[in-house]
């Protein structure tokens, strides 16, 4: 069986297909390429590592309701000087930004804060690059060179790709400066969301031609005592510990895609929760001498990110995995990525397009080998199978689309179904167009019309029958070949074949070089008596203008000779079960024919029977030819010859 059927028609409907699956693809890509991916992150996404280096203190309900918002820098301070003076933590991390003096006591409470961040050589704070422009140019101008010489990294660069971007950066949060000069390390805090929720993030901040780490892979670099950094187009490397971050380019940011963690049960947090009044009141009894709430040993090689999450001092996105993931946990999450290895890798934009080719391909090929039912099964297993494969990618910690692929194959589905119904649809037109060259439209128009009821049989029913013959046609073949016989019969049933159509007559079959046609059946019409014979008599006519033109062309000459008769007969299926042959047959039609060989004995053309000259008689002129005797009846016949015709 042919796949493809009729070019032209194929590929204008592969074009309009290619462009409406385009349309879904990037309507999926937009709109529920998320929502879907969300799930299989939410069921498939592991636990923290038992053996996680990262703890989160939180600035919590249980907090501010000890100490009212906003709180003092001095709070703060305690913070800190408990992690640098109590415990062996790896590395601290304060998940916020400072852009101004403490309001309540600037003096006393930020000397404090300073001083204990000033003594926290582990201490890592928080900036973030901004779209908006400096209020003041030339302050901000000022603060760009101090930042950049203090803070920026400088990276190898392997990338062979133009990685000049458009930066939509045009300032980053301001320091004061007892904080700036505090502060030894820095880190991005910018998680910017994609469709609504986060998925990426960013570890290397692009900011007016420099590279600044993002606030998790600055912990990282802190934890591991480097900051030498290699990027080629596809990974950005961490020289001394060999960790390959696979990122993309975004606006001169390099991003790579956050593998999330599962909450723990009854909790909005991933990784390990202290309240921070807790870590406070520990450091004021330690000061005292006395037991802490909590013991400093807890921390020992940890990596402690303080963040706020309250109802006063919030700060949570939407993810994959909650609709409003603490800012906290999620830069712990993305450290975890990097101290494990651990991270979500998608398929790149070729691959995912090579599957949803792929999906098309034998989505139509199915549908156009495969009958309707072994199609659509097999269609339902190949998108089970799919699901399947993106339950595995994801467990597999890789994400490929999960529901384009598949919309793309509905588009499909229906595309190479409707492609199919046309097809079959132009096809049965064809041959049905074929068949009526072998039998009449009009019978082929009721055998489709009566497509689920086809079986022998019929009915009575009166009607007039035509036949007519070429006089000495058979002595005459002999001295032509076969090929100038075929010819002339062929010119001569064209040219009557219309004449017998536009007088609702319908040819029952070619005998030789005879023509046998049904009036009334299976066209309805009540005047097939009178339309048999001007259909004769008009077939005359154009038999006339056919001698005169064969006489030129030098063919023999012809003459025909008709005969009609009306009466009833039987009309419909004869034959057997598997081969059937709408006919009519009966009496009379064998008089038909018998009145048609009178025109040999009488020198006629043109004969009707007394049945059918009852229903003409208005609209002819005849001569009457009494007492004929047919074989086959017992009484003799009056039968008429046909002179003229009138409309």
């Amino acid at each position: 069986m042919k796949i493809f059927k009729g070019k032209s028609f194929f590929f204008k409907s592969v074009l309009i297909h290619t462009f409406l699956a385009a349309v879904i693809a990037i309507v999926s890509v937009c709109f529920w390429e998320d929502s879907f991916n969300n799930v299989f992150i939410r069921k498939l996404t592991d636990n923290v590592p038992q053996n996680s280096q990262i703890s989160l203190v939180m600035i919590d309900d249980e907090s501010t309701d000890t100490y009212r918002w906003p709180w003092s820098r001095e709070l703060y301070g305690e913070i800190f000087e408990y992690f640098n003076k109590y415990t062996n933590a790896k590395v601290v991390v304060f998940d916020a930004l400072i852009t101004s003096l403490d309001k309540y006591n600037p003096i006393e409470y930020d000397k404090y804060f300073f001083n204990t961040v000033k003594n926290s050589p582990n201490y890592i704070g928080g900036f973030m690059a901004q779209i908006s422009p400096w209020e003041d140019f030339k302050q901000g101008e000022l603060f760009d060179e101090k930042f950049q010489n203090k803070y920026s990294i400088q990276i190898t660069d392997k990338r062979t790709k133009n990685t000049d971007e458009t930066n939509p950066y045009k300032s980053i949060s301001f320091m004061p400066d007892e904080y700036f000069n505090a502060v030894n390390y820095v880190g991005a805090v910018n998680l910017n969301l994609t469709s609504g929720n986060l998925y990426y993030s960013p570890d290397l901040i692009f900011y007016k031609g420099y590279y600044y780490p993002s606030l998790a892979l600055s912990a990282y670099l802190l934890a591991n005592n480097t900051n030498k950094l290699t990027v080629d187009d596809k990974y950005l490397y961490v020289d001394e510990t060999g960790l390959k971050i696979p990122v993309k380019n975004r606006s001169g940011d390099l991003y790579h895609k956050i593998k999330f963690y599962k909450q723990a049960q009854n909790s909005t947090y991933s990784h390990k929760v202290y309240h921070a009044i807790d870590i406070i009141n520990s450091n004021r009894a330690l000061k005292q001498g006395k037991s802490p709430i909590i013991a400093p040993t807890e921390f020992d090689n940890k990596i402690i990110i303080v963040g706020g999450n309250s109802m006063n001092a919030q700060d949570t996105l939407p993810t994959a995995i909650s609709h409003s993931q603490p800012g906290a946990d999620i830069q712990a999450t993305i450290l975890e990525n990097l101290i494990n290895t651990d991270f979500m890798r998608e398929l790149s934009d070729l691959q995912n397009l090579l599957i949803i080719i792929f999906m098309c391909i034998i989505t139509f090929v199915i549908i156009r080998v495969l009958p309707f039912i072994p199609s659509i099964i097999s269609l339902l297993c190949i998108g089970i199978i799919y699901f399947i494969f993106c339950i595995l990618a994801f467990a597999n910690d890789i994400a490929p689309l999960t529901v384009t692929p598949v919309a793309v194959q509905v588009s499909t589905m229906i595309f190479g179904y409707s492609y199919r119904f046309i097809l079959e649809g132009k096809n049965k037109e064809k041959i049905k167009n074929a068949m009526g060259k072998y039998l009449s439209q009009d019978i082929m128009k009721n055998v489709v019309q009566n497509i689920d009821d086809i079986k022998l049989g019929g009915k009575k029913a009166v009607v007039t029958v035509l036949f007519s013959d070429i006089r000495g046609f058979t002595s005459m073949s002999e001295n032509m070949t076969a090929e100038e016989v075929s010819y002339i019969l062929n010119e001569y049933f064209s040219e009557m074949e219309p004449i017998i159509t536009k007088y609702n007559g319908v040819i029952n079959k070619f005998i030789g070089d005879a023509v046998m046609a049904i009036f009334g059946e299976p066209i309805q019409d009540i005047n097939h008596a009178q339309n048999a014979v001007k259909c004769a008599y008009e077939m005359l006519k154009r038999v006339e203008y056919l001698r005169e033109k064969w006489l030129f062309e030098g063919k023999p000459k012809i003459e025909i000779g008709i005969g009609i008769n009306t009466g009833e007969a039987f009309v419909g299926n004869i034959g057997s079960e598997k081969r059937l042959e709408y006919t009519v047959i009966g009496d009379t039609v064998n008089l038909a024919s018998r009145i048609e060989g009178y025109n040999k004995v009488y020198k006629t053309n043109l004969l009707v029977s007394s049945s059918t000259y009852s229903k003409v008689s208005d609209i002819v002129d005849v001569i009457k030819i009494a007492d004929v005797k047919i074989r086959g009846k017992a009484k003799a016949m009056d039968i008429y010859e046909v002179l003229k015709v009138s409309k």
